[in-house]
């Protein structure tokens, strides 16, 4: 996965050719090479639109990060001009970075359907913003600023999914979001390719395409397959049943209700995120929750084991989540012999680790753990390769940028674009930052903007660099080594032998001598030179010692050095 620089987003001053008159830009500042911080500016006759603004989940390697955000730099001066934010649904991939870019310009208006809607104003009121919105459904077409926007249905695995098509003097732009083709969804909503054939007569200039399962044959199969899998489960659970799931997806949550009830369990939401956004799927009329099936935690006590089911957080391998916490015992739900966990999601890439950490400590304690590896579970919620070929040969577009995925999936796509007649020189693979124009129906890589990652840091935007992650990586995998030494400001001399502080490392098997003899060469020379700035000494120091401990040790440490002025 692709991973770029980091920080709040440094204003550098990005040198672009002018768009020509009539003319559209595309600026991906998210989504390409990576599987998240989904976010794609349009910009014609001045003016920018946005299509989704979501975050990416942090891995192993950037510890304490809260989410990564998309790089706002390229469009902080002009704020003023975004006419709209248009969100295709309602996953935090694609909505997750909203609430930062509206504490940068809080009455942007954000367009969505309702239930994405729904989402982002209950993740809103947690940051305190109460946005403008404008809610849109499939057929309807808006004008937005300098942008005439139609919306189409897509199937996904969360309700009310939109495709967006986009019209300009420059050309008619198709963007998908995120999409399947399930032939016979839950909730009775396909992917209206009916419209889609309506588009590719009308002529589609510049087609957008989510990439996730390119690279995957034929077609992705129906959520209602998975019924068979979820019902023997809870026939054959002795237990209680645990679903661990998005606390978006709620098809999936509908498939577990409808079996639980006709098993006669009853069932309890747990984890923050899963109760709200249960609450507003039923309240909307997206979840069918039949009467008394669902009862608060605490009731559930009173009943034997055969007759719970839980539907929680955490399918994700997330530390603080339900799931997770269950199998550290750190929950008061505590996992037993004859309980049965069932994880109804995919593995998002860089997650794996996680995942299979929380599957064998919840193994530990006796439970018996269904997953995708071992059941038919879990359907995704992308097309496959046979969905995309057939998109392209209904829509037949002049050009091809292929959006949401790794650079794999990426170049899996063109090149299902360029078997269905596309022209190669028309089938962009394009990176996060890279500047598209569409000119009289062309389009071509002009130029490229900041697009680096943007770390949310115990809640603070650019409160973590990759500076920083290296530090606490080198703290976690090497340890902290912390020199004091007591320096004769005349002579440069060491007065006494440095204290070594030792935190990580084997002490037992390191003698400092070696190492005392390195630092008074290193002050000597500091002296000769007539260094005199203290940050310099010390980073004199802290290379003098580094290198000693590296050829002596093959270790690489945090090295703080502290000199006191005798």
């Amino acid at each position: 996965m692709s991973r770029r620089s980091s920080g709040r987003g440094r204003r550098t001053k990005d040198t672009l050719a002018p768009l020509p008159k009539g003319g559209l830009r595309v600026v991906p500042l998210g989504g390409l090479g990576e599987i998240g911080r989904n976010m794609t500016v349009f910009e014609h006759e001045g003016r920018l639109m946005i299509v989704d603004c979501g975050v990416l989940f942090p891995e192993e390697h950037q510890p304490g990060v809260d989410v990564i955000l998309p790089d706002f730099t390229w469009i902080r001066d002009r704020l003023d001009k975004i006419d709209a934010i248009v969100l295709t649904h309602g996953h935090e991939d694609h909505i997750g970075g909203v609430p930062y870019l509206l504490r940068e310009r809080a009455d942007i208006p954000v367009v969505g359907s309702r239930l994405t809607l729904a989402f982002l104003e209950a993740k809103l009121k947690e940051h305190r913003i109460t946005p403008k919105t404008v809610e849109v459904k499939e057929g309807d077409r808006r004008t937005l600023g300098a942008f005439d926007c139609e919306f189409i249905a897509v199937n996904h695995s969360i309700p009310d999914g939109l495709a967006v098509a986009i019209r300009t003097e420059a050309g008619l732009v198709l963007h998908t979001g995120d999409f399947k083709m399930d032939q016979f969804p839950l909730d009775g909503r396909v992917t209206d390719l009916r419209a889609f054939a309506r588009l590719g007569e009308e002529g589609v200039d510049l087609f957008l395409s989510d990439s996730t399962n390119a690279e995957v044959p034929g077609f992705t199969i129906s959520e209602g397959e998975l019924s068979p899998a979820i019902d023997t489960v809870f026939r054959t659970t002795k237990g209680r049943v645990i679903v661990s799931s998005f606390a978006s997806h709620v098809h999936r949550i509908q498939q577990v209700l409808d079996t639980a009830h006709e098993h006669g369990r009853k069932v309890a939401f747990v984890g923050r995120s899963m109760v709200r956004n249960m609450g507003i799927a039923s309240e909307l009329g997206y979840l069918n929750i039949p009467q008394g099936l669902v009862v608060d935690l605490k009731k559930l006590e009173n009943l034997p084991a055969d007759k719970i089911a839980l539907i929680c957080t955490g399918s994700q391998g997330e530390p603080l989540a339900a799931l997770s916490r269950m199998a550290n015992r750190d929950h008061p739900i505590e996992v037993t012999e004859g309980d049965t966990v069932l994880l109804a999601s995919s593995l998002i890439p860089g997650n794996e680790n996680a995942i299979y950490r929380v599957i064998n400590e919840l193994t530990r304690w006796g439970a018996n753990v269904v997953h995708k590896g071992n059941a038919k579970v879990h359907v995704s919620g992308h097309a496959s390769a046979g969905e995309l070929s057939y998109c392209y040969n209904i829509i037949k577009p002049r050009n091809v940028l292929p959006v949401h995925g790794e650079w794999r999936h990426l170049r899996a796509n063109a090149d299902i674009a360029i078997r269905t007649g596309v022209d190669p020189r028309n089938a962009l693979i394009a990176e996060d930052g890279s500047v598209i124009d569409l000119v009289r129906g062309k389009v071509s890589i002009t130029g490229k903007v900041s697009a680096g990652m943007v770390y949310v840091d115990g809640g603070r935007v650019g409160g973590a660099t990759e500076e920083t992650l290296h530090i606490r990586r080198t703290l976690a995998e090497e340890g902290v080594l912390t020199i004091v030494c007591i320096v004769d400001p005349d002579s440069g001399k060491l007065t006494e032998d440095p204290d070594y502080m030792v935190h990580g490392l084997a002490t037992d098997t390191i003698d400092f001598t070696d190492a005392t003899s390195a630092i008074q060469q290193a002050l000597f020379k500091a002296s000769k030179d007539g260094v005199d700035d203290l940050d310099q000494i010390e980073e004199l120091v802290r290379k003098a010692t580094s290198t000693w401990v590296h050829r002596k040790h093959r270790r690489s440490p945090l090295i703080i050095p502290v000199i006191v002025d005798a």
